[in-house]
């Protein structure tokens, strides 16, 4: 046997205001996205925004269903409608905001492991990590470079084993190293 550690790095703001401009752009548009939701059952507000490497900004937010399932989380909205426009643009930047009334949010709101899995989807097929900034209604914000750092051991192509898809780069490689 062989023990292995996983690391994981992300970064945490107290205020929207020590973001850049940048991200506090994102989280706005993910704000506004969150006005628009469909969460009847839940109360549960998300919205998403996705930022492209050809320029262009799309918002997602959470949609409902009577039979739970058949609802969508934002962060799968807005992804799936950039690549679906977009689909040679890789996802630079993704912001999730996430509010209720219900309840007060202690820490801010991270994707479920569906949204996870489908953002490690995406950083595979274009060879590009996401930048994935994650804010709450208290105005606490987190960040992550890369979705491995929330999702370390993704199920990813290479698992299939198709000969015809191409091999994975050491961008999408593991970060475990050994117990130390």
């Amino acid at each position: 046997m062989e023990l292995k550690k996983i690391t994981l790095r992300y970064e945490e703001y107290a205020s929207l205001a020590d973001l850049s401009p940048a991200d506090r752009d994102l989280i706005n548009h993910a704000i506004q996205a969150s006005e628009k939701t469909y969460s009847p059952y839940s109360s549960f507000r998300v919205g998403a925004t996705v930022r492209l490497s050809c320029g262009n900004i799309v918002t997602g937010n959470n949609q409902e269903n009577a039979a739970y399932p058949s609802g969508l989380c934002a962060e799968r909205v807005a992804l799936f409608y950039a690549q679906s426009q977009f689909p040679e643009s890789a996802v630079e930047s993704i912001a999730i905001y996430a509010s209720t009334d219900d309840f007060k949010m202690e820490k801010p709101v991270t994707p479920c492991g569906a949204c996870r899995q489908v953002m490690a989807e995406y950083e595979f097929r274009h060879q590009c990590k996401a930048r994935i900034i994650m804010a709450n209604d208290n105005g606490q914000v987190q960040i992550v470079n890369g979705i491995e750092n929330l999702l370390p051991l993704a199920f990813y192509l290479e698992e299939l084993k198709k000969g015809s898809f191409k091999k994975p780069t050491e961008y999408n490689r593991r970060n475990i190293t050994d117990e130390i």
